[in-house]
């Protein structure tokens, strides 16, 4: 990525969190933070990664619940930064803690073998 798809991505981060958190709570989802966020070229679209911990929800519900009010969600960010375009939002699930996890525990399965 450019320095400039960076720094969008970083603002975006940043803007995001505070409702996604706040949806995260409605929704019964525990903890919904934005691990990162990646900009295409034209800064027209962002694939925006979440790790949902914690909730009643499952996250895989949580995430459909969140993709269903993403047009809400883009409104408020286009209120809340300075862009020529309100980038389009697509939500994926960050599984690098789960995949983490698992190779810690091969790890340590191979230490005892």
């Amino acid at each position: 990525m450019s320095i400039r798809t960076e720094r969008v991505a970083s603002v975006i981060r940043e803007a995001l969190s505070s409702p996604l958190s706040t949806l995260g709570k409605e929704l019964d989802a525990g903890f919904v933070t934005v691990t990162h966020v990646r900009m295409s070229k034209d800064l027209r679209h962002a694939k925006v990664y979440l790790s949902v911990f914690g909730g009643k929800t499952p996250p895989e519900q949580a995430l459909k619940k969140i993709e269903f009010r993403a047009p809400e969600i883009r409104r408020e960010l286009g209120r809340n930064i300075r862009l020529r375009f309100t980038p389009e939002l697509q939500f994926f699930l960050d599984d690098t803690l789960e995949n983490m996890e698992r190779i810690q525990q091969l790890l340590k399965d191979a230490n005892s073998d």
